[in-house]
């Protein structure tokens, strides 16, 4: 299978990657996007012509943010939801309160390196917010997403997920003493999973699912790390948030990737498959592709869903 490659990358910005894309009369759902990447890729959306709805747990912050996207696109038909990823309650009825098709969701947010920290029902915070929350979401809407005919999905990654595999056995860091880096690490190969399992489960609904790296940004999402993120970026290797945010644009919206799905993009192009932690911001790790690893943790997944309802 060869790799999938544009005409863009490091550099590239929202603006560019939407040139000449038409949204008007899709519906696309952006979590986590008061500031940072997923504002401005709501805004790319909006721009676009597309209804967008930001989905937050701070409603206020997100009032915010879509009167900004009106203000600099013209655009009225941007909404605000509220959404606690951490919460199982709350992305159910999100889910159950959606009404129609849904064209594009784009699963950005997300949390990094915070300290030690567990959910009600006893899960690592990371792991439930960056994956756990992101999945009930998506499969919640999976019906609205499968009537849109020809829906896409985006899952937010990192390279950080070379730091760690899925620990099958400890997930929840119950045994392990807790590594802020080695959850995050964990979290993020949950989101590429995630998007082989989908694409595999949902082609024949017309849904693909791709995870993408928008690369190093200085955004909240470093707030737990001195705004700094690892702190072992060179400076010219952090992008702008217009560049950070290209990649999942292009993945929401390009006509370059229709019917393409079940893969890992860095700088706007297709990552080889390592085995050995690269050591840079690109390349995705075997085991955050195999498909015997993305069948195994969907059906955790479900386990751990269904026993919190």
């Amino acid at each position: 299978m060869s790799l999938i490659t544009t005409p863009f990358g490091f550099s590239s910005t929202t603006d560019e990657v939407t040139r000449g894309v038409d949204l008007t009369g899709r519906r696309a759902v952006v979590t986590g996007a008061s500031s940072g990447l997923g504002a401005e890729t709501a805004r790319a959306l909006a721009a676009a012509g597309a209804e967008v709805t930001l989905a937050m747990r701070d409603v206020a912050s997100g009032e915010r943010a879509a009167k900004d996207i009106t203000a600099s696109t013209g655009r009225r038909e941007v909404h605000v939801a509220h959404l606690d990823l951490s919460d199982p309650a709350s992305v159910t009825a999100f889910t159950a309160a959606w009404r129609g098709p849904l064209h594009v969701l784009v699963n950005n947010a997300g949390v990094m390196a915070c300290p030690e920290r567990y959910t009600a029902q006893g899960w690592e915070w990371q792991f439930a917010t960056n994956h756990l929350g992101h999945f009930a979401l998506a499969t919640g809407l999976h019906g609205a997403l499968a009537a849109a005919g020809n829906a896409r999905v985006v899952a937010v990654t990192s390279s950080g997920h070379q730091r760690s595999p899925i620990v099958w056995d400890d997930v929840h860091f119950a045994f392990r003493p807790y590594d802020p880096w080695l959850a995050y690490g964990q979290s993020k190969t949950a989101n590429v999973l995630f998007a082989v399992e989908a694409t595999r489960r949902w082609a024949a609904d017309g849904i693909t699912v791709n995870a993408c790296m928008p690369g190093a940004i200085h955004t909240n999402l470093q707030r737990h790390t001195s705004g700094r993120g690892s702190g072992l970026v060179p400076d010219h290797l952090i992008k702008t948030v217009e560049q950070g945010a290209a990649a999942s644009v292009l993945l929401a919206a390009s006509p370059l990737l229709d019917g393409v799905g079940g893969r890992y993009f860095a700088d706007c192009n297709e990552s080889d498959v390592v085995d050995r932690r690269t050591g840079t911001l690109h390349g995705v790790a075997r085991y955050a592709v195999d498909p015997d690893n993305a069948g195994r943790l969907w059906a955790l997944s479900r386990e751990l869903l269904a026993q919190a309802h």
